[in-house]
């Protein structure tokens, strides 16, 4: 069994800062990719940032050069830098690991957090 662990989400003033964090736990043998998704009421889960096991990242259009995603590979644990928040930005952030491995030739399986908010104030 794999478990996300998000941690991070709060308040904050628009133009302010919050950090994410999110540590997976279980029998894994390797992660593709970890990132990070926002929704909000009414609207399609949206890409926040991602990041390969090769390092490679991608950004939503709209976080681009305020939003930083990083990974530490020896605790599974992938983070989000949020810096310039704005009242837009509020939602309800989910971790995500893709394609993972429970073994060198389990077939790929995503996992998902439970979620946790961030809303940013104006």
């Amino acid at each position: 069994q794999v478990q996300l662990v998000e941690s991070g989400g709060g308040l904050v003033q628009a133009g302010g800062s919050l950090r994410l964090s999110c540590a997976v736990y279980g029998s894994i043998f390797s992660i593709n990719a970890m990132g990070w998704y926002r929704q909000v009421p009414g609207k399609q889960r949206e890409l926040v940032a991602a990041i390969t096991s090769g390092d490679a990242t991608n950004y939503g259009d709209s976080v681009k050069g305020r939003f930083t995603i990083a990974r530490d590979y020896a605790k599974n644990t992938v983070y989000l830098q949020m810096n310039s928040l704005k009242p837009e930005d509020t939602a309800v952030y989910y971790c995500a690991a893709l394609g993972v491995l429970h073994g060198p030739s389990d077939m790929g399986m995503d996992y998902w957090g439970k979620g946790t908010l961030v809303t940013v104030s104006s």
